[in-house]
């Protein structure tokens, strides 16, 4: 289904194929080693806690990348293929990739250095860190949020990134007209994010 709001659109599709390799995430900081190695990846790189202690006052898009462009935001980026693909195809356009297992962030930065893409970063941390101490209300173009780990233990769901804290958040950060993507192959997850969505006074239903 697609949705759209007060000028904020949503799409989001379901597919049933099976999804290998999902893993839930707990590393939050860098040992001495991993330091070094984030140091060699900036820009391209940087943990979301560094960006907080170095403004303190929130980013602002236009100094970060320098220029004016649109920004978009991957929540969960694991490797990085979209933002990597999507930075090299959309040069007009920055791209932020947000993953918590810092690994896998430095892993998606390295491509991005080997292309010295000057439009796409990645950000280790917490989303929900990087929504409300670093991102300006309205600034950005859209959100994606492709195959969210679904946290399938019933204790664990409290761990999803989609709920309505999240929503809400994601409303007041995009612009008037921007958009909210995501992809989920779990089912049950589609359905919890559809009733978010379709509940929330901000965001319609396109259609299909």
């Amino acid at each position: 289904g697609d949705w759209s709001l007060i000028g904020v659109r949503f799409a989001l599709y379901v597919t049933l194929a099976a999804l290998f390799g999902l893993a839930a995430f707990s590393l939050y900081g860098l040992r001495a080693r991993e330091r070094g190695d984030a140091l060699a990846l900036r820009p391209w790189f940087i943990a979301i806690d560094e960006l907080v202690e170095t403004h303190p006052q929130g980013l602002n898009w236009k100094d970060y990348f320098g220029n004016g462009n649109p920004v978009e935001l991957d929540v969960g980026c694991g490797r990085g293929l979209f933002v990597h693909s999507s930075s090299r195809r959309n040069p007009g356009t920055s791209y932020v990739g947000i993953e918590l297992d810092y690994k896998e962030g430095r892993r998606a930065s390295r491509r991005l250095k080997k292309l010295e893409s000057p439009n796409g970063r990645i950000w280790g941390g917490d989303v929900n860190v990087a929504y409300r101490r670093l991102i300006a209300p309205g600034s950005l173009e859209a959100v994606h949020v492709y195959f969210p780990d679904p946290w399938w233990k019933r204790k664990h769901r409290r761990r999803r990134v989609f709920n309505d804290v999240f929503v809400n958040q994601t409303s007041s950060l995009l612009r008037m007209g921007g958009w909210l993507h995501s992809w989920t192959d779990v089912e049950e997850y589609f359905g919890v994010i559809e009733s978010l969505m379709d509940h929330h006074p901000d965001f319609q239903k396109l259609p299909s």
